[in-house]
């Protein structure tokens, strides 16, 4: 397999032909932000949180789905970018109803994470306070759409890994939103297995075990290492 040179953050880097900057940076030990990515299912650039400046590029690049070419100039953190993710994350913040003191994830949230990150203590954005419904009519599991950041983890994990295809995106702009079985209760989608993979992929309290009180929800994150292990080497039947 051909092997490509970069930079990234001045570091030399040396790659396989195919690989996303993301990956590159990954391996060289640099961080960059994500929110939608992860490892073991495909790429959707999402957040945005990822972006990244290439020279001769006059625009951003999202870091995890751009593959790295033959001499590529990176630069990952620059008070340009980290101006845009702390504006990326007060959006989301401002967009949805992320109460953390009442929320199952408080603690254990990417979300929270990546607001402390990128210094976020407050948005600049008027709160949209929407009207979003949760369902729980699963037996085991629910969904508050309040939470949900549309990063499609559930979505992929569960098309991609498990095959089962429960998840999906309905509307457009402020009108989306996460979907079961065709915009049916969860609880009455056939398909579901009850595996619980997309409470595990779910970056914040969006999707939850029932019975989870405030701050008491725990991702096992065992788990999608073992998701990503399946996927590389098919150890599971579609």
């Amino acid at each position: 397999m051909s092997v490509r040179t970069l930079t990234i953050d001045g570091a030399p880097i040396a790659i396989e032909e195919g690989a996303s900057i993301l990956k590159a940076a990954q391996e060289a030990g640099i961080r960059i932000p994500t929110l939608c990515y992860l490892e073991g299912v495909s790429n959707v650039s999402a957040c945005r949180l990822c972006l990244v400046e290439i020279a001769g590029i006059n625009k951003l690049m999202p870091a995890c789905v751009t593959e790295v070419a033959e001499g590529m100039e990176v630069r990952t953190h620059s008070p340009q970018l980290q101006e845009y993710r702390r504006m990326v994350v007060e959006m989301l913040f401002s967009e949805g109803n992320h109460v953390c003191a009442v929320c199952v994830a408080n603690g254990n949230c990417e979300l929270q994470d990546m607001a402390i990150e990128v210094g976020m203590d407050h948005t600049r954005f008027p709160y949209r306070f929407p009207q979003r419904e949760i369902d729980v009519s699963h037996s085991q599991f629910g969904i508050d759409h309040n939470r949900c950041i549309l990063c499609t983890r559930c979505v992929r994990v569960c098309d991609e890994i498990e095959g089962a295809h429960v998840w999906d995106v309905a509307g457009r702009g402020a009108g989306s939103k996460i979907i079961s079985g065709l915009n049916q209760p969860w609880g009455d989608v056939e398909a579901c297995t009850s595996c619980g993979k997309c409470v595990d992929a779910c970056p914040t309290g969006a999707i939850f075990r029932q019975g989870s009180t405030v701050a008491e929800m725990e991702k096992d994150r065992g788990k999608l290492e073992f998701l990503v292990t399946a996927r590389e080497k098919q150890q599971w039947i579609r």
